[in-house]
Order: C-alpha cells, then sequence, then structure tokens
C-alpha cells in the first residue's frame, strides 16, 4: 500500500505557487547599466547604454556626498562609439562619490556610488651609503660590538708595542756577532 506524507504534498503545493510569483518579479532583461571604475586619482564610466542623437552621446556628472542633483556635480561629456561610451574626472579627492549617466535622449543609464581612496604617501627607500658605518659584521649574528675609545687606544698600544718589539727583533738578527 502506498501511503504519502501530508508534509511533503504541502511543499510540493507551496512550491508549485511560489514559482510563478518568482518568476513575475525577475526583470524579462536587465539594462546594460554603467561600469564605474578608480585608478589612484581617476574616476571613469563606461556605459553601453546610449545611443548618439545630433553628435552627442549623453553627459556624466560625478556628484560628492554634498550634491543633490545632477547638475550640481562636475560634468563631462561621454565619448565613444556604438559599442561603448566612457567619460573619466581626474585630480579627484579621496571621498565617496556618486557618478551618474543620463544620455543625450533624456534617460539615466544608470547611477554607482564609487570610493576614492587616498593616494599612497611615497615611502623613502633607504640610499645605499659610501661605507658601512661600523664594519661588515661578520660573523654569529649580534656578535658585532662597539668598542669604546678605551678599548681602542689599549689596542692600538699593543699593536704598536709588537711592531716596535719585531723591528728591534729584526734589526738585531741581521748584525753579525762580535766578540
Amino acid at each position: 500500500m502506498r501511503s504519502s506524507s501530508p508534509v511533503l504534498r504541502s511543499g510540493l503545493t507551496v512550491a508549485a505557487a511560489a514559482l510563478p510569483l518568482a518568476l513575475a518579479a525577475v526583470p524579462a532583461a536587465a539594462g546594460p547599466g554603467i561600469s564605474v571604475s578608480t585608478t589612484g586619482s581617476t574616476v571613469s564610466v563606461t556605459t553601453s547604454a546610449c545611443t548618439q542623437i545630433n553628435g552627442s552621446w549623453g553627459t556624466a556628472s560625478l556628484l560628492t556626498s554634498s550634491q543633490g542633483s545632477f547638475a550640481q556635480g562636475r560634468q563631462v561629456t561621454l565619448s565613444g562609439t556604438s559599442t561603448s561610451q566612457s567619460a573619466a574626472w581626474s585630480n579627484v579627492a579621496s571621498g565617496t562619490y556618486t557618478v551618474i549617466v543620463i544620455c543625450s535622449d533624456g534617460t539615466t543609464a544608470g547611477t554607482q556610488s564609487v570610493v576614492v581612496s587616498p593616494a599612497p604617501s611615497p615611502t623613502r627607500s633607504p640610499s645605499p651609503s659610501a661605507s658601512p658605518s661600523r664594519g661588515v659584521m661578520g660573523g654569529a649574528g649580534g656578535s658585532a660590538t662597539d668598542y669604546g675609545t678605551v678599548t681602542l687606544v689599549a689596542g692600538g698600544t699593543l699593536v704598536g708595542i709588537g711592531l716596535f718589539a719585531t723591528g728591534w727583533y729584526l734589526r738585531r738578527r741581521n748584525r753579525p756577532y762580535r766578540l
């Protein structure tokens, strides 16, 4: 004997009823919109939604957060071809902006927010020096020591005494024996 669960049957009924509603909520074709990108302090926008009317593709505007309308922003005329139109703004300060593109026929191609990051400050790389300040520092890591003046004078004195003694010994050795 075959029996099906009432929960399974009610779940399938709800899914079948929800499917047409979900499909109706999705638009038939999404518009091409706009694509905004930043490189350093330059903001650029690209679209393929506009058509050329009387030699003009349309206008793009860059709005700060305090500006409310298209006319208040920095406006740039779109340029390009029938497949792609673009505009760019240079020397844009860091902050959050809104880019709006209005085609020459008066339709809005799209609106998108963009964040311009502050330019990284240049870092100074160490310049090569003519000679190391404390020698090569060879040997086991951390074995180089900065000796004081007294130690260096004592070492220099010992080297000087050694040189004097070597010279005295060699001079005495070269003399023939006298009786």
